[in-house]
């Protein structure tokens, strides 16, 4: 495929992804005073208590899904061998990232609590970058 088809795919996969994530955003409940309830149910008296920072990790694990799917048919990789001796592609860097962050916050919350759980998504982050560098 000439790279200029490629264009229009990233474009289109673009808007789609931007405009599941608005109607995400829409979907949380305002109170009566105007004020966004970011841990209410999108979808009241739901069997599953679907809450923004629910479906936005499950739209970013979507997200992910998407890119590296797009990364491989783009641009074919062999895997490599890496500083723990096994050979990965980058989707088993992708779960190995993931499921290491996992680890990362559980102990976060263990060791620090639930504030300033943002500092357990820069460790995670940080760790997924020398998973997908030397891993």
């Amino acid at each position: 495929m000439p790279a200029t088809r490629w264009t229009p795919i990233y474009l289109g996969l673009a808007v789609l992804m931007g405009a599941i994530l608005a109607l995400i955003f829409r979907a949380v409940p305002v109170d009566d005073a105007g004020v966004r309830d970011w841990t209410g149910q999108l979808v009241p008296g739901f069997w599953m208590a679907w809450t923004f920072p629910v479906a936005l990790f499950f739209w970013s694990i979507a997200a992910l899904l998407i890119i590296m799917t797009l990364l491989a048919i783009r641009f074919p990789e062999t895997p490599r061998v890496g500083v723990l001796r096994i050979e990965t592609t980058r989707g088993d860097r992708l779960f190995i990232s993931l499921l290491g962050s996992a680890f990362i916050h559980i102990g976060w919350l263990f060791f620090a609590g639930p504030d300033l759980i943002w500092g357990a998504m820069i460790l995670s982050l940080v760790y997924a970058a020398a998973v997908f560098r030397w891993v």
